[in-house]
C-alpha cells in the first residue's frame, strides 16, 4: 500500500457568495497496489482506494490477467477480494491462473455464466444464468454477494454482458451509475473490465469512472504483437502519461513504464575510457568520455562491432561492467570471432564483467529493451553500454520517428548516469557514392566514428576517422584499420591518400610506399 499527497484546501467565501479554495496543507491519499510493479510506477504507487476504475481493451489484451493480479495482491495483503464474471466460467478462470502458476485461493468467485454442474446443491460458488434472468435480478445478485462478503477489492468482468442484458443504452448507463453509487460508500475499490465489442464505442463509461486504463495490441507484419497501455485519466492524482509497452508472460503481465530521463538526474565523476589501442585513443583525443554516446557508422563487416567489443573488454579489465545487446550477430559467432582477434570474451563473461544479450527484434518491444537496460544500470552498476546495431533496433519500432524519440530519452538517461554508450549503424552499400544510411541519428550522438572501405594496390582495406566529438578535441585525420593475424591494428595517418572516405581514393604517394601495417602500427 503506497501513498501520495493530495492538497487539503480550506474554503474561502468569494464576493458573490460562492465558496472558493486557497492553497493549504497536503493530506495523504491511500493507494492500492495493483501487484504489477511497472503499472504501480506509472500510477505513482497504485490506484487511489475506494473508487471505481475502468480497464478497456480488445479481447486478448490481458484485462483478465491484470484483474487477477490486482485481486491476488489484495489477498496477499490480507484483504477480501471478489471476482464477478459474466463472460468466463470458473473453469476458464482457473485455467488462466494455472497457466501463470497462480492459486486463486482466498479470492471469492461469483460466476454468472450458466454451468450445469454448479447448479447442484454441493456447488461451492454462487451461479446465475444471465440469459434467463432480468438485468435487475443480475445486479441484485451481485450486490447481495458484495453485502455478504464486504470485499476491499472487486473485479467485474465484463460490462459487455451487462450491456447486452440492459438492451437499451439509457438503462445500461443508469445501472452503471447505480453500481458506482452503491460501491462509493462501502470502502471498496472496483475494476470494471470492458472488451469494447459494442457498436459505436460509448465514452460515457470513461466519464463515470474515477480512472481509465486503455490496453491495446498493435499488429506487426512480422513477429509478435506489440502491446501497450495508456492511463487515460486518474482523477485527483498524478500519473505518467503516454503509451507504455507491456507483455503477457507466464507469471502475469509485465509493464514497462515509458522512460523519462528528466526524472533520473544524478552526478558522476568524469572519466575517460581507453580502448587499449594507442593510435585509436589518439584519434579520439585520449579516449571516450564517460556519460557520452558514440556512433560507429559504416558498411557491414568494416569492424564496428569489433571496436565496440574492444571498448567493452577494456572497461571489464579496468574493473567496470559492460553490456552488449546484439541484434544482428549470434553470440557464438561473436565469441569465436573475438577469439581470433585476441579478444577473450568468454573470460569476461564468466567473471561477470561483460554481459551479452542476444536480441530478437521480432519478439522484443522497444519498451522492454529499455526496461532491461534500466535494470542493468540500476542493479548491475553498468559502465559501458553497446547496442549492435541500431538497424535491428529500428526493426523493433513501428516507425522511424519513434526510434529517434526513444533513443533520445535512453541516451540522455544513461548519459546522466555516467555510462559510455556505443551504437553501431550498418550503412547500405560498401564503396563509392552508393553508401546510404537507413536512419540518421548522428545528431543524437556525441561522437561519430566513421568506417570506410578503400582499395589500394589491388587490396580492399579499411579506414576510420572521427567526424565529430562534442566533449573535446580529436584528430581530424584518417587512419587505416587492420584486423588480421590475431590482432586489431590502427595505423598511422594516411597522408598519401585523398578521397578515402568516399571509398574511391586517389593515391598521391610513390608506388611501394603504401602503409605496411605490421611495421608502422600499434596493436592490442
Amino acid at each position: 500500500m503506497n501513498s501520495s499527497l493530495r492538497r487539503n484546501i480550506p474554503k474561502m467565501e468569494a464576493g458573490n457568495g460562492a465558496m472558493t479554495r486557497s492553497a493549504g496543507t497536503l493530506s495523504p491519499v491511500e493507494r492500492f497496489a495493483t501487484g504489477i510493479a511497472g503499472l504501480d510506477d506509472i500510477l505513482e504507487g497504485g490506484l487511489p482506494r475506494d473508487h471505481l476504475y475502468l480497464i478497456e481493451g480488445d479481447p486478448g489484451t490481458g484485462k483478465t490477467t491484470i484483474a487477477m493480479q490486482f485481486l491476488m495482491e489484495g489477498t496477499r495483503l490480507g484483504q477480501k477480494s471478489l471476482y464477478v464474471t459474466l463472460s468466463e466460467t470458473k473453469a476458464e478462470l482457473l485455467e488462466i491462473a494455472e497457466s501463470h502458476g497462480w492459486s486463486l485461493e482466498g479470492i471469492e468467485l461469483c460466476e454468472l455464466s450458466p454451468d450445469e454442474a454448479q447448479l447442484k446443491p454441493e456447488a461451492q460458488y454462487t451461479v446465475f444464468n444471465p440469459s434467463e434472468i432480468e438485468m435487475t435480478d443480475t445486479i441484485n445478485a451481485v450486490l447481495l454477494e458484495v453485502e455478504r462478503l464486504q470485499p476491499a477489492r472487486v473485479v467485474f468482468d465484463s460490462l459487455s454482458e451487462l450491456r447486452l442484458l440492459a438492451r437499451e443504452s439509457l438503462r445500461y448507463r443508469r445501472q452503471i451509475l447505480g453500481l458506482k453509487q452503491f460501491f462509493s460508500g462501502r470502502n471498496c475499490t472496483v475494476l470494471f473490465l470492458d472488451d469494447r465489442t459494442a457498436e459505436g464505442h460509448d465514452k460515457q463509461l470513461q466519464s463515470i469512472a474515477h480512472g481509465v486504463i486503455m490496453m491495446e495490441s498493435v499488429d506487426r507484419e512480422y513477429g509478435t504483437k506489440r502491446r501497450r497501455l495508456e492511463v487515460k485519466k486518474l482523477r485527483g492524482s498524478h500519473f505518467r502519461e503516454g503509451f507504455h509497452d507491456y507483455c503477457i508472460k507466464p507469471g502475469g503481465v509485465e509493464v514497462y513504464p515509458r522512460l523519462i530521463a528528466a526524472e533520473h538526474l544524478s552526478a558522476f565523476e568524469p572519466s575517460q575510457l581507453q580502448s587499449g589501442i594507442r593510435e585509436l585513443d589518439t584519434l579520439l583525443g585520449g579516449g571516450l568520455d564517460s556519460g557520452t554516446s558514440t556512433l560507429l557508422l559504416g558498411p557491414a563487416g568494416c569492424g564496428k562491432s569489433t571496436i565496440a567489443i574492444r571498448y567493452a573488454i577494456s572497461s571489464a579489465e579496468q574493473g567496470g561492467r559492460a553490456a552488449m545487446f546484439a541484434f544482428d550477430e549470434t553470440l557464438a559467432t561473436l565469441v569465436k570471432r573475438g577469439k581470433g582477434l585476441g579478444l577473450d570474451i568468454e573470460k569476461h563473461v564468466d567473471s561477470g564483467g561483460l554481459l551479452l544479450r542476444q536480441v530478437d527484434a521480432a519478439e522484443l518491444s522497444p519498451g522492454q529493451m529499455i526496461h532491461e537496460i534500466r535494470q542493468l544500470v540500476e542493479k548491475q552498476f553498468l559502465k559501458v553500454l553497446i547496442i549492435d546495431s541500431l538497424n535491428g533496433f529500428l526493426n523493433a519500432m513501428p516507425g522511424e520517428k519513434f526510434l529517434a524519440m526513444q533513443l533520445h530519452e535512453l541516451l540522455t538517461y544513461v548519459g546522466q548516469k555516467g555510462i559510455t554508450t556505443l551504437m553501431t549503424v550498418a550503412q547500405h552499400g560498401f564503396v563509392g557514392t552508393n553508401i546510404d544510411t537507413p536512419v540518421d541519428v548522428s545528431y543524437l550522438a556525441d561522437t561519430v566514428l566513421l568506417f570506410r572501405y578503400f582499395e589500394s594496390g589491388g587490396e580492399v582495406r579499411q579506414a576510420l576517422s572521427v567526424i565529430k566529438k562534442r566533449s573535446g578535441e580529436h584528430e581530424r585525420t584518417v587512419r587505416e584499420l587492420v584486423m588480421k593475424n590475431g590482432k586489431i591494428t590502427v595505423g598511422t595517418v594516411l597522408t598519401e591518400f585523398e578521397g578515402v572516405l568516399t571509398g574511391a581514393p586517389t593515391y598521391r604517394g610513390k608506388i611501394g610506399r603504401v602503409q605496411q601495417p605490421r611495421s608502422n602500427a600499434t596493436s592490442t
